[in-house]
């Protein structure tokens, strides 16, 4: 028998910040009728982006991620502004972080990152045929250095722990698992 949903008392924003709001949502369990607080992370959705070359090179990142106190490789990626849909931020983050452009974007679907404690959507593109056609246009919390990988050493490189960031290791699982005729 599948649990049942639980029945929202009451809401209340505690904290509003740049990044996320934290709202802590009062809830009775339908098994219990016990109430409980549960703590909430609101988070604008946000897109990676796997950019492949007509080499199959995997562009990549590195950047630092303060969480961690650690620079991580990673593909590109960003918030999903207001105006935007999922395609255009993922069009608008590739070039933004690497000057690419992508000849084809292919939405490869979305993954909650932690429905325990977050709101959020991550969307993956395959974006296909990438090319350099100017500049990364970084904001200012960002530095971000561009290397390039051939795809088919991305598996190696998650299984030896050079990747390690779990949405990068969902997007490319999805690409590889759900996507083969995608990737060559």
């Amino acid at each position: 028998m599948l649990p049942k949903p639980w029945s929202v008392i009451s809401s209340s924003y505690d904290e509003r910040l740049s990044v996320f709001t934290l709202r802590t949502d009062r809830a009775r369990s339908p098994r219990t009728g016990e109430a409980h607080d549960f703590f909430i992370l609101e988070t604008p959705s946000w897109v990676n982006i796997i950019p492949l070359t007509k080499e199959d090179e995997v562009v990549m990142i590195r950047q630092w991620r303060h969480g961690i106190g650690q620079v991580t490789l990673e593909i590109p990626g960003g918030v999903i502004e207001p105006a935007d849909t999922p395609l255009s931020a993922a069009r608008r983050e590739l070039s933004e972080e690497t000057g690419y452009e992508a000849e084809q974007m292919i939405s490869l679907g979305f993954i909650y990152p932690n429905p325990a404690i977050q709101n959020t959507l991550c969307y993956t593109f395959l974006a296909r045929n990438v090319t350099c056609k100017g500049e990364q246009n970084l904001d200012d919390k960002e530095d971000i250095q561009i290397l390039h990988y051939p795809l088919s050493d991305i598996p190696e490189m998650i299984k030896k722990g050079e990747i390690r960031h779990s949405l990068i290791i969902a997007a490319f699982w999805r690409l590889f698992m759900e996507y083969r005729d995608l990737a060559r």
